[in-house]
């Protein structure tokens, strides 16, 4: 102790200072040496909010672990949330771009797609799982040569609408009447409305009648008139909108005994009925390879937009028994997946 001593005496205030200040800094690049010196930073846009869009984002973020990326030390994820608030995502797309994210993950519908391909013209976008055909939606040059910057998924939820009536006509034979729910903001769901529905409804002698829900408290008209209206069955159209008011919808047609269609397996899992689509944990899966070649330095215009290719249809045996429904076992035999 007694030389530690004679060493400091002889050190005067403004070089004891000086020492000090060279430790603070050694200490500083040590410890930002320990910092990823790579750190990729994806933003990540959903039309939804974070409980509605957790199984989605979370079957992203451990497929990118499977390929190598984890956070905090090779990527940074930025999460975006419109909580079913369409008009938000133009902000929310602008404060990602910001952000200089190195790529865009856009999730579900169109307008989410469309929201990021508005803020930016150079930072890449994926979507991921939208319904519509990107084409159709001028969101891409074509499928195999997207020719901006934007590519991704696509779910064909539209191009799906014929074989969801007529899995609805098998479940339930005696269905004549059906309300087709939809957001006119889907531009998917306005061309299914248009094109797909009304040949296949003729075909299975049903009559669609259609009900609008533009924003969240539309909903709160609009029960209560589909109430008295009284259809046979009911048909749920894609869209973020849909998505973020699913509880509210699965329990209307619980609380009044209507058979339901969806274009998903998330109203299913929340106590809907039936769901026809693409199988989307797959495709959720299939977006970190969009993410991995464009972070390898891959151009969007050049990775051809990929279609499904994996469907399931699936049935929820608790809802039926609930709604005095018995699921014919043809029907049965073909589901990919039954909750019991």
């Amino acid at each position: 102790m007694k030389v530690v001593s004679r060493q400091w005496s002889g050190v005067s205030k403004s070089g004891f200072f000086f020492m000090l200040c060279a430790m603070l800094l050694t200490l500083t690049y040590s410890v930002e040496a320990q910092q990823p010196k790579n750190l990729r930073r994806i933003g990540y846009l959903s039309g939804q909010d974070p409980a509605a869009e957790s199984v989605r984002s979370e079957a992203i973020r451990l497929a990118l672990r499977e390929l190598g990326y984890l956070e905090g030390q090779n990527i940074a994820i930025e999460y975006r949330y419109a909580k079913g608030k369409r008009d938000r995502l133009p902000e929310l797309a602008a404060e990602l771009v910001r952000l200089k994210v190195d790529i865009v993950v856009a999730s579900g519908a169109d307008t989410v797609s469309r929201a990021a391909k508005n803020a930016t013209k150079t930072i890449p976008i994926v979507m991921s799982g939208q319904g519509i055909d990107p084409v159709a939606a001028g969101l891409v040059e074509s499928l195999a040569r997207p020719g901006g910057n934007l590519t991704g998924l696509t779910n064909l939820t539209g191009e799906l609408g014929g074989k969801r009536l007529e899995l609805l006509k098998q479940t339930v034979p005696k269905v004549a009447r059906v309300a087709a729910l939809y957001d006119p903001a889907a531009l998917g769901s306005v061309i299914q409305l248009k094109e797909d529905l009304p040949v296949a409804a003729r075909g299975l002698g049903l009559t669609i009648r259609l009900w609008e829900a533009r924003d969240k408290d539309s909903f709160e008209g609009l029960f209560p008139a589909l109430s008295q209206d009284r259809p046979d069955g009911l048909y749920v159209l894609g869209g973020s909108l849909m998505r973020a008011n699913a509880k509210g919808i699965v329990a209307f047609a619980s609380k009044h005994s209507l058979p339901s269609m969806y274009f998903t397996r998330s109203f299913v899992d929340a106590g809907g009925l039936m769901s026809y689509g693409a199988d989307i944990a797959d495709s959720d899966r299939r977006v970190a390879y969009f993410v991995d070649r464009i972070l390898r330095g891959a151009k969007p215009a050049e990775l051809p937009v990929e279609r499904p290719t994996k469907f399931e249809l699936v049935i929820n045996l608790k809802t039926a028994k609930q709604i005095g429904l018995t699921i014919p076992p043809n029907v049965l035999a073909r589901a990919d997946r039954v909750i019991r």
